[in-house]
């Protein structure tokens, strides 16, 4: 019993160390997940089927203005690239390098999971929801560019909050802090660009939220019961 028990310590520490998710953030994350998916929710049921700027959204910007002006449109512009589909492949491509090179394949793993599930859970939304901006079709609740820029600060953060290790305040402040600067900054360029309303920006933001910490759970889980099965 006792060799046994000595031998699954250094594992349990082994895996703590590895996970993308570490356990100090696993509870509040959680935390975060569950009022961030239910904004997502409230949100979505209010604007369902809207077709124009809410009151909230009249009172952040003006509905009837044109899209950013120069030199702010430059920045804006490139910021929307890299939610696009060749700059989203460029950027994730360049993440993933970065976490292989650091030798952090599951960071690398949650890069891509996370990316996906914030995108595809926005693109599920938005036929779910109806919203639309600038005419039929163009479905915009929630942004998906905020949730998928939101989603990969999130992942990166994690992946360095797993490498440096801090303690549980300073490794919220870390990964709460990079998904609200990562958030806004998409979230202001789609706002500034007219591609969204700004409540389209909030629930991309929250769906980021409400997504990642569940996947990089999944990615842990998978990733431990994969390292047991080679042991055995």
């Amino acid at each position: 019993m006792g060799g046994a028990t000595t031998r699954t310590a250094p594992r349990a520490r082994e895996r703590a160390a590895d996970a993308v998710l570490p356990p100090p953030l696993r509870r509040v994350l959680g935390t975060v997940a569950v009022p961030a998916a239910l904004v997502v929710a409230v949100v979505g049921v209010m604007y369902a089927g809207h077709g124009a700027p809410g009151r909230v959204d009249r009172r952040l910007v003006d509905p009837t203005a044109d899209s950013v002006r120069p030199p702010w449109r430059y920045p804006a512009r490139v910021l929307d690239f890299l939610g696009e589909p060749a700059g989203s492949v460029l950027l994730v491509g360049a993440l993933v390098a970065a976490c292989l090179l650091l030798r952090r394949p599951r960071g690398a793993v949650l890069v891509v999971a996370a990316a996906s599930a914030a995108v595809g859970t926005a693109t599920l939304l938005k036929h779910l929801v109806g919203r639309t901006i600038h005419g039929p079709g163009n479905l915009s609740y929630p942004s998906g560019h905020t949730a998928f820029a939101t989603a990969l600060a999130l992942a990166v953060a994690l992946v360095v909050a797993g490498r440096l290790r801090p303690g549980r305040a300073a490794g919220t402040a870390l990964v709460l802090g990079a998904s609200l600067v990562a958030g806004a900054a998409m979230g202001w360029a789609q706002v500034a660009l007219g591609a969204h309303y700004p409540t389209d920006a909030l629930g991309g933001w929250c769906t980021a939220l409400a997504v990642t910490p569940p996947a990089a759970r999944v990615v842990d889980l998978l990733a431990d019961r994969l390292t047991g099965r080679r042991r055995s």
